[in-house]
């Protein structure tokens, strides 16, 4: 594998705009710009090596770790192998490492451009015929032995044929208790300091033997230093890098402001319903998680966007961009007018934003029924929700909350949203207290007997099903005003601003994130954060003794109370990089400049969440568990001694 480097001039353009930025393909690595940045040589036999290394997993990322198929991924990318597990597990030997059938790692062995073969004949400028090229190009690479998947990057501009070795037969050797791994739970997620252990160890298997892994990752758990060059093979999520200004001025003062709205009131009102028992808290739990994170995910976001630099600084590349597109030969000035559409289009779909989320894009949130109710109006199938058990006093509420919702849509513009004759109380939880008490939904079989018979659906007295059909009604207008303003356009716009870049940049140059291996680099650094407080690039074992009373989501386990007086209290736990992580990356191995294991990617801060739409290493970070931390939990809390010795760590 050849590692391309940068063009001089694209290059000093790149080392302004990008700085640690990148969701870098393993073919196409800025060399140049980490050689002149950092002083380091990056080699191809180096990408090749943490390639090799690497997997995907569950989701998200990991690594082998010993020449015997031992794996280290995240304790969160494998919670189906760790059912009735929640105070953790230890192999003695391999004959009790467990099986997890559900999983299975894949390694990238090379990647192809095949874009000629996709696109390159007349069959090819369709849609259909592109579609008919990727699927004869994977079967045959598939009759081979190989798993293979044929990769749409920079918006279709690129096409790249990844060829994976599959291992099938993956056995769990290691995991601490779940109180550790999620420590803090969802108060602390996407935030800084952390002291999880979101760690776990497997093995994979082949002809039931331990698998022969040549290429793994050695262990290292020295002190990492402030200031250290890292890198981190990953497998990040959708990114839309492509956004433009004018997308991400509609993002912050319409889209986010919404939602963070509509979230708002209901977790403060589930938090009520949830303290009046504790039947109700736990009904509440998994909807007001979902709340929280969402709530978390878009203030980040919403944080971002609203720092003027940020938004500044993507204005500045838009329009660096566009007179580069403007002035280049190839595409023509009237390419360059995609950013005035963009920005006409969004300004015309704005007002009617607030009602495409509560009628077509997020109807009902949390609501059980309504999301059943709905499925069956659009015929959709039920699945998981066809059995799925009814709490319905928290329905009602729910349900209570997005009545209100739409009385008041109504009340500004029948024609959007008619609710004539559905509501009949004296208040929306009159309403809604009604509406769940007469469904015939919270009985599954009714449900199961109703998926398959639309004419009972369309005919039906349930109130619950007039609801969703009604609003259907108007979510398919809303629907259509959408298409018809931004719908075509988001897609080809943001189609056409990759494909400029790609001509202009070339190999100086990445794709958004398509949830296919990549690789990035950083440097171990701390940060001054939003409210002004210095967090320094590591938290310690200490901290996880220092929560209040050693309750709730800051519970320590038995097991590690007993053992805090041998732990070395001041040794790195978690500590944070400045790499991009872009859409997620979770499980993502990091090595130092040697090639060593140094810890695995298990969050983001609240600082990284804008990354999705553009990175800064101001202050997002990645949050990883260091290999020192694994190391002393291991070796003081867990005796897990022939772990220890597999992994060689000192």
């Amino acid at each position: 594998m050849k590692v391309v480097s940068l063009p001089l001039l694209i290059l000093s353009f790149a080392i302004v705009v990008f700085a640690e930025e990148g969701l870098w393909m393993y073919s196409q690595a800025p060399a140049a710009v980490i050689k002149q940045k950092h002083n380091f040589d990056l080699t191809a036999d180096f990408l090749d090596h943490l390639r090799l290394s690497s997997v995907t997993i569950g989701g998200g990322s990991g690594a082998f770790v010993s020449p015997n198929g031992l794996l280290l991924t995240n304790h969160h990318l494998i919670a189906n192998c760790l059912e009735n597990l929640k105070d953790g597990y230890v192999a003695a030997s391999q004959s009790e490492e467990r099986p997890c059938s559900a999983l299975s790692a894949r390694v990238l062995l090379k990647t192809e451009d095949v874009t000629t073969q996709v696109k390159g004949t007349p069959a090819g400028q369709s849609l259909a015929g592109r579609n008919a090229a990727i699927s004869r190009i994977e079967k045959d690479c598939e009759s081979k032995g190989a798993s293979c998947q044929v990769v749409r990057l920079f918006s279709g501009g690129r096409y790249d044929l990844y060829t994976y070795k599959t291992y099938s037969d993956i056995r769990l050797v290691f995991a601490p208790e779940e109180a550790l791994a999620f420590f803090g739970r969802e108060r602390d997620s996407i935030t800084y300091l952390r002291y999880g252990l979101d760690i776990a160890f497997l093995r994979a298997y082949e002809d039931g033997k331990p698998a022969q892994t040549p290429h793994f990752l050695k262990w290292n758990d020295h002190e990492l230093k402030d200031g250290s060059l890292v890198f981190s093979a990953a497998v990040p999520g959708a990114t839309a890098r492509a956004t433009t200004a004018a997308q991400l001025t509609f993002i912050r003062d319409a889209q986010l402001p919404i939602t963070i709205g509509r979230l708002s009131g209901r977790s403060k009102q589930l938090r009520a319903f949830a303290s009046q028992s504790e039947e109700n808290n736990k009904a509440a739990q998994a909807a007001s998680t979902a709340f929280l994170e969402t709530y978390k995910s878009a203030v980040g976001k919403l944080i971002g966007l609203r720092d003027d630099r940020l938004v500044g600084r993507k204005t500045n590349f838009d329009n660096k961009i566009r007179r580069a597109v403007e002035a280049d030969s190839r595409l023509g000035k009237d390419a360059g007018k995609i950013w005035d559409d963009i920005a006409k289009a969004y300004k015309l779909w704005a007002p009617f934003e607030k009602a495409y989320q509560i009628v077509e894009a997020a109807p009902a949130p949390g609501s059980a029924l309504f999301r059943i109710a709905r499925k069956l109006v659009r015929g959709e199938p039920l699945a998981a929700d066809a059995d799925i058990a009814i709490h319905k006093g928290l329905e009602s509420l729910l349900l209570a909350q997005y009545l209100e919702e739409i009385k008041t849509l109504a009340e500004k513009s029948d024609k959007e949203v008619p609710l004539k004759g559905l509501l009949h109380g004296k208040s929306t939880a009159d309403d809604a207290e009604a509406m769940v008490k007469g469904t015939t939904l919270n009985d599954p079989a009714e449900r199961r007997k109703l998926e398959n018979d639309r004419t009972a659906i369309t005919k039906s007295n349930d109130p619950l099903l007039k609801l969703a059909l009604r609003l259907d009604e108007a979510a398919q207008k809303l629907r259509g005003k959408r298409a018809e303003l931004i719908g075509s356009l988001e897609v080809s716009a943001t189609e056409k601003i990759a494909q400029y870049r790609l001509q202009l940049f070339g190999a100086a140059d990445y794709p958004d994130g398509t949830h296919t291996p990549r690789f990035t680099y950083g440097v171990v650094k701390g940060y001054t954060d939003r409210a002004g407080i210095s967090q320094p690039h590591a938290s310690t074992f200490g901290g996880l003794y220092y929560r209040r009373n050693n309750e709730g989501p800051y519970l320590v386990p038995q097991r590690w109370l007993d053992a805090r007086s041998a732990i070395n209290l001041i040794a790195p736990l978690d500590f944070v990089s400045t790499c991009d992580i872009g859409g997620g990356a979770a499980g993502s191995p990091t090595i130092n400049t040697s090639g060593e294991l140094v810890g695995i990617v298990f969050d983001g801060n609240l600082e990284s969440l804008p990354a999705t739409y553009l990175y800064s290493d101001d202050q997002a970070r990645a949050v990883h568990v260091s290999s020192q931390g694994i190391a002393e939990a291991l070796r003081r809390v867990y005796n897990a001694t022939a772990l220890l010795t597999e992994i060689n760590a000192r």
